[in-house]
């Protein structure tokens, strides 16, 4: 096989240096593409900026008067026993209410029982040992769907739960939002629909918004920070596949029946607490 000679060391008919190239350049083609609707490029546009998730939840929630205290994105939620979740933007504005708002391109990613339990799982980590239930603030889960998953062409579908009888809200400060991302109109919705649809700022209604995709997309700054955030996204998967890796390992030898649960826990590398977990979710 022909070695091109370059410096770096070779790896096949590429250097190292190449790959690194090549794999830069790959990027900057991607980023080209990326809308407010994927939601990685979402969550580092909306990093710490307070401004553009206010404007999204005051047109969204149809309250001009909100105003967004604190944001964060990428929210680890852990549920020590059971599915943890990963919430794309979690918001708190000046009543108190926590909003966790998520982008899904996939009708899949935003199913029903999904919304649900991203609520529980805020439910579940907003009170302190002691407080009372009262002392529960207003919760918002509002999914930004890429198609119209409701299929009634409607640009927004508020969830509440009521009372079957009389049709009144039951009021208990837990609120569920589907946003259409495919409406359009000569209206707030259908604008900012229409801004998380473009690739390019100049196209989009928004000043605020665009500034930010402007910044990520066009200065050297946001560039080099999109293209690190890029990169740590493709080591973080690499590490989740090792890690579903040694899980497959440690599930054979349990079901194999004659590993004692020390020795899974030296051949597949993970810790007792995690091989015990997988011997209880195999008996449930």
């Amino acid at each position: 096989m022909e070695i091109r000679k370059r410096k770096g060391k070779q790896v096949g008919r590429l250097t190292v240096t190449e790959q690194i190239d090549q794999k830069h350049q790959e990027d900057l083609q991607r980023l080209r593409g990326f809308r407010l609707l994927d939601d990685d490029f979402l969550t580092k546009c909306f990093e710490g900026d307070t401004a553009s998730i206010e404007l999204v939840l005051q047109i969204v929630l149809e309250k001009p008067d909100l105003k967004v205290l604190d944001v964060r994105t990428q929210v680890f939620v852990e549920n020590l026993l059971n599915r943890s979740v990963r919430l794309d933007i979690l918001a708190t504005d000046s009543t108190g209410a926590k909003l966790n708002v998520e982008v899904q391109r996939s009708d899949k990613g935003a199913g029903r029982k999904r919304a649900r339990y991203n609520s529980s799982m805020m439910d579940a980590n907003l009170l302190k040992k002691g407080e009372d239930f009262d002392k529960l603030p207003e919760t918002w889960v509002i999914f930004i769907t890429e198609n119209d998953v409701m299929g009634k062409g409607l640009p927004l579908y508020p969830i509440e739960r009521c009372f079957l009888g009389t049709g009144k809200r039951f009021e208990d400060g837990s609120h569920i939002l589907y946003v259409n991302g495919a409406y359009r109109g000569d209206t707030p919705i259908g604008k900012l629909m229409h801004d998380f649809s473009c690739t390019d700022a100049k196209d989009m209604y928004y000043g605020i918004l665009a500034s930010r995709v402007k910044f990520f997309k066009e200065s050297k700054e946001g560039i080099e920070i999109m293209c690190k955030a890029m990169e740590d996204m493709r080591n973080e998967s690499l590490q989740e596949g090792i890690r579903e890796g040694m899980k497959a390992t440690a599930r054979r030898m349990l079901a194999a029946g004659k590993y004692a649960l020390e020795e899974i826990v030296n051949i597949s590398g993970l810790s007792l607490e995690e091989v015990k977990q997988l011997k209880a979710d195999r008996s449930a």
